[in-house]
């Protein structure tokens, strides 16, 4: 028998919010954690993105609030804005049938002032970035002495970050913790340090990359020169039909000047990346969240908080520099069960090889295509090496 959110014995506001969303049955992660956090339990899991780590923590967190005691009661730590906003928005989707329930996000790169208002709201639950987090506790705008349950989202990455100190100090500050959660792609050295400062008799979670937890995405290249890249990026979206593309670069200048080509083409599109104020591109996000932008052009880091189900596409200008950012990348396409399309687009050697190890990495098949002149796309026939001549003297 599989598994439902009711199972899980949750409330019946949370069980109808999930049910707007269109979620019937729980992710491994959330089968697992979900009941663990429900008793109190410190949880340390290991699990790869896309896999609904959100909610795994999310959902018991709002299911222990108080609404009616306005003191802050749980606590998500974040390593970057882009991820805390994310965290925020999916628990206010959780939210919508409770009364009494707030959330605040706190964040660096943005006014405090905003954020200071937020807090006399009285939230019971705050998303966070450390350093932010510290600033607002020195300025004794939130206090840390009701927190029930403290998460770490992404905690390698955020202790990879150099967020150690910040973190280790904001846990030793929340006196009265019950349960402390720490969610992390890989258990670093970091992490297990955290883990065993603060945790006891902790519920330990692996959930592998399984194959169906994997979306459903048809992965293609294309190789071209260097100075073709942007042309042939182009004929592609103007003759595939795509709807709503992610294009990813490497550098913010890239992403800037593919921006600035594109839209003097006639695209609708815009770009996100770390040079541009953050409440632009929080607008640029809204836009393409809203359907009113068709295509995003954003590097790894700002492209952190993109959680939109419907990427009919998406384009890796540059091949990415690490293999897991490639997974990231490529995940934003193929949700909610409809499939994905993905292009790689090769100028050089050195991304050809990238490419190849990527594959190897995470058993992907990437077809190499050719796109012709009309707009039709072939497979490429790979010609195998030529067998050495034999040299005669």
């Amino acid at each position: 028998m599989e598994l439902t959110f009711e199972n899980l014995g949750l409330s019946e506001a949370m069980l109808k919010a999930l049910e707007k969303k269109g979620y019937g049955y729980p992710t491994t992660i959330q089968a697992q954690a979900i009941p663990e956090f429900m008793q109190w339990k410190d949880v340390i899991a290991k699990a790869p993105t896309g896999t609904g780590k959100t909610f795994a923590f999310g959902i018991p967190m709002i299911e222990h609030i108080d609404p009616e005691n306005e003191a802050v009661q749980g606590l998500i730590l974040a390593p970057t804005r882009e991820l805390a906003i994310q965290i925020g928005d999916e628990l206010r989707g959780l939210l919508t049938y409770y009364n009494g329930i707030r959330v605040a996000v706190l964040y660096g790169g943005a006014g405090i002032g905003g954020q200071i208002k937020a807090m006399e709201k009285k939230p019971q639950i705050v998303v966070a970035t450390p350093g932010r987090l510290m600033d607002h506790y020195n300025r004794k705008t939130i206090r840390l002495d009701k927190i029930q349950t403290v998460v770490l989202d992404e905690a390698d990455r955020m202790l990879d970050m150099g967020f150690f100190k910040d973190v280790t100090r904001i846990i030793d500050k929340v006196k009265n913790r019950k349960n402390l959660g720490l969610f992390s792609a890989t258990i670093s050295q970091e992490v297990m340090t955290v883990s065993w400062m603060y945790q006891r008799d902790e519920v330990e979670i692996t959930v592998e990359p399984k194959q169906e937890d994997r979306p459903d995405i048809d992965q293609f290249s294309l190789t071209c020169t260097p100075l073709e890249k942007a042309e042939t990026t182009l004929r592609l979206i103007k003759t595939q039909g795509y709807e709503r593309i992610i294009i990813f670069c490497n550098t913010k200048h890239m992403c800037q000047r593919l921006s600035d080509e594109f839209q003097r083409a006639g695209l609708d599109c815009d770009c996100i990346h770390g040079d541009i104020r953050q409440n632009q591109r929080e607008k640029t996000m809204q836009k393409y969240r809203d359907g009113k932008l068709a295509i995003l052009i954003a590097t790894d880091v700002a492209s952190r908080g993109i959680d939109v189900d419907d990427v009919d596409c998406v384009i890796n200008y540059d091949v990415p520099e690490e293999n897991e950012y490639y997974v990231h990348r490529i995940g934003r396409t193929g949700r909610a069960k409809r499939k994905g399309v993905a292009w790689s687009i090769v100028g050089n050697f050195p991304e050809k090889a990238k490419l190849d190890e990527i594959c190897k990495f995470c058993a992907f098949t990437i077809k190499p295509m050719v796109l012709r002149e009309d707009g039709t796309l072939t497979e490429e026939v790979v010609k195998a090496p030529a067998p050495p001549k034999k040299r005669f003297r």
